[in-house]
């Protein structure tokens, strides 16, 4: 057995994913000065493998080469070997996947790059089978030696070209701010070219879930009634959640599906997926009230709570695709298997659900989907609706006994700063929507939790486990927090939760802004310096670092009455706008962003014992660009809620846009009316 052996540096670490190659042969190191002075003692090329706990392919390549001790002696006799999960060092992972794009080739995970003893690149590439990875492996070496003057050069040009500004890559430049509602339009048309308009989400296979693509179109629909925008966001949560992404039986999300149905997962589930989706539906429940948003939000919070949910309060990262070394093993059913468990209602389950003894994945096993609604099925099957919800909440209630049972998948238990902000962010917006103490109470627990253990003073830190934070925070870790304490502030009143987001956001405006260029780097200037410092600006699976910090400082700017937040705001969206206005999937939740400044936010105040009730009141309604602040007993240090108190004794809802507000009411029908009167809309035709 693999424990057998002699452990290697990696014994040491808290990273589930080093943990997991600690008895390998190779002399894996981790990423540290220790490895990279070795490097430079011995001027020896370094191999940097990089993946991260729940990654299926990782695993693949550990059991076929890194617990090879031939292939393992192959490495350490010629390599100074590191091992990095992503997951942990995001700075590491995002400066040498740019240098494999910059040399031509695919970027993925495992990742496995070749430096020369400088720590920079000259080759790489992210998967090889055994007898390919060894090949490479003595190529490589012998190159080194012989060729080391070229490998240097090119190492040089991949640096040069890494040290480039993304503004530059992207060919943008300093440009005005303004906004204007045909740029709007065209990036409405632009995303609607991408749409899968049968099966949703955007292109072929494989899809990825992308909250933030489906948050615009929200949001788009909403300023222009095109119905367009809102079909294709129901197409696409439906079918989410309908499919075999979505775990049927135990609620939750995998990381994408590999066929363009929403099928087949990867069965991994991460947080930060979960998290941002509750947010999705959550929103979408609010703007359509379709009940089968509800469902999932309420599933996919209990899993969460169930299964990543630590002691303590933070939630741990993820859990992987495979058990018993098989992917998906722990979430599919035979025919058989589903018989012995149901008895009877088995061909009923297996007609809801899709099951067939031949099954739709390998051996022979079911991934369980959908592909109707309960009223749909019912009358097909002359079922009454609510016995039909009655019998699918029971097999799945039998399920899960079943599945308590089984060998689960690997638990990847640290805890990360910026994927719990998203999930406490998706918390406080299900409490918003659906008034459940339950998500507050998780909100609040899990926001407490990371202020005790992940910030020090004014800082921030990356990483979590066993009572230690090791790693300094990166801007994904303060961007995501500031967002998330601001929506607890709205959901709570509790004037904490803004301060705090004040002060997260002088702290990176001095320790992460670059001045010259008007964007925020990605690692804190008292941080480690790798060979590249990057700016993340395009959004993907989780939004770009620096479009979230784009709209903190749009709404703390309002919150706050500082103009200097709302011009950089202004500022750094102006220099994204011709790409945004070109590739909208690609910069969502910039256009999300762009949205919010196209109209006046309304600023709403509440004022009177009441606040929270009337709170309440207006979240029934989908009001996406709007701030809320208030207090129940008229004391906040809050400038925009100075001189707004409770009139005659009732609680007062004041309406604000730039500055000025419109006559106090008390009741949030009377707001709503005020909301939707300044908020004009722009009629577009449908796209």
């Amino acid at each position: 057995m693999a424990e057998d052996r002699k452990p290697n540096r990696l014994l040491n670490e808290s990273s589930p994913y080093l943990l997991q190659h600690a008895h390998n042969p190779v002399d894996w190191y981790p990423w540290g000065e220790e490895a990279l002075q070795k490097a430079r003692q011995e001027d020896k090329p370094i191999l940097v493998s990089i993946g991260y706990a729940a990654c299926h392919w990782c695993h693949v390549m550990e059991h076929q080469s890194f617990e090879k001790e031939e292939i393992a002696a192959v490495m350490n006799a010629h390599f100074v070997c590191i091992k990095v999960d992503r997951e942990e060092r995001p700075d590491v992972d995002a400066v040498y996947m740019d240098a494999v794009h910059a040399m031509g080739l695919q970027g993925g995970w495992p990742l496995n790059v070749f430096l020369n003893s400088e720590a920079k690149p000259f080759y790489g590439g992210t998967y090889f089978p055994p007898k390919q990875w060894v090949g490479l492996l003595q190529n490589i070496a012998e190159a080194y030696q012989k060729d080391r003057e070229k490998l240097d050069k090119s190492a040089e040009q991949f640096v040069e070209h890494l040290n480039r500004s993304e503004l530059e890559k992207y060919g943008l430049g300093q440009s005005n701010f303004h906004v204007r509602e045909d740029d709007f339009k065209l990036m409405g048309y632009n995303f609607s070219t991408r749409f899968d308009r049968k099966l949703g989400g955007l292109g072929q296979a494989p899809k990825f879930p992308m909250p933030t693509n489906y948050l615009f179109l929200l949001r788009y629909h909403h300023h222009t009634s095109d119905q367009t925008a809102l079909n294709q966001v129901n197409l696409t949560l439906r079918e989410m959640a309908y499919g075999g992404i979505y775990d049927q039986i135990g609620g939750g999300f995998a990381r994408y599906s590999v066929d363009a149905e929403w099928l087949v997962p990867h069965f991994e589930k991460m947080l930060y997926d979960n998290g941002q989706l509750v947010t999705l539906y959550a929103e979408a429940y609010q703007a359509t009230r379709e009940t089968l948003y509800h469902e999932v939000v309420y599933e996919t919070i209990r899993f969460v709570e169930r299964e990543l949910m630590s002691p303590e309060g933070g939630f741990y990262s993820s859990l992987d695709a495979d058990s018993e070394g098989e992917e998906g093993k722990f979430y599919t059913f035979t025919k058989d298997e589903l018989h012995e468990i149901l008895g009877s209602e088995e061909p009923l389950f297996s007609k809801y659900y899709h099951a067939t003894a031949a099954g739709n994945f390998e051996h022979g096993r079911n991934i369980l989907h959908r592909r109707t609604s309960d009223e749909e099925f019912a009358r097909a099957h002359e079922l009454e609706v609510e016995v039909l919800q009655d019998m699918v909440q029971n097999w799945k209630n039998k399920l899960m006994e079943v599945r308590a049972k089984r060998i689960r998948p690997g638990l990847d238990d640290k805890i990360l700063t910026s994927w719990n902000a998203l999930m406490l962010k998706g918390l406080a917006d299900a409490y918003y929507v659906f008034g459940n103490d339950h998500f507050l109470d998780l909100a609040l627990r899990n926001a407490n939790f990371l202020l005790q253990n992940l910030k020090r003073g004014e800082k921030l830190y990356h990483n979590y486990k066993q009572g230690k934070a090791t790693i300094d925070g990166f801007l994904e870790d303060y961007a995501y927090l500031i967002r998330a304490f601001t929506r607890l502030y709205e959901v709570t009143f509790d004037e904490q939760w803004l301060q705090q987001a004040k002060q997260l956001t002088d702290y990176t405006l001095e320790h992460f802004f670059d001045e010259g260029e008007g964007l925020f780097f990605f690692t804190d200037q008292s941080s480690e310096k790798l060979i590249a410092r990057k700016k993340e600006i395009i959004d993907n699976v989780t939004p770009a670092s620096n479009s979230v910090m784009a709209t903190n400082l749009h709404f703390l700017g309002l919150y706050f009455d500082e103009d200097r937040y709302i011009s950089l705001s202004n500022e750094m969206l102006a220099k994204v706008k011709d790409l945004l206005v070109k590739e909208p999937s690609h910069l969502s939740n910039w256009a999300t962003l762009y949205f919010h400044k196209l109209t006046p936010t309304a600023e709403v105040a509440i004022s009177g014992k009441e606040a929270a009730r009337m709170r309440d009141e207006l979240s029934a309604f989908y009001i996406p660009n709007m701030i809320l602040l208030g207090t129940s007993n008229g004391q906040s240090k809050l400038a925009l809620l100075e001189d707004k108190v409770a009139l005659d004794g009732k609680t007062t809802i004041y309406v604000c846009y730039n500055k000025t507000c419109q006559l106090p009411v008390h009741n949030a029908a009377a707001a709503l009316e005020q909301l939707q009167g300044m908020q004009q809309k722009t009629k577009f035709p449908p796209l």
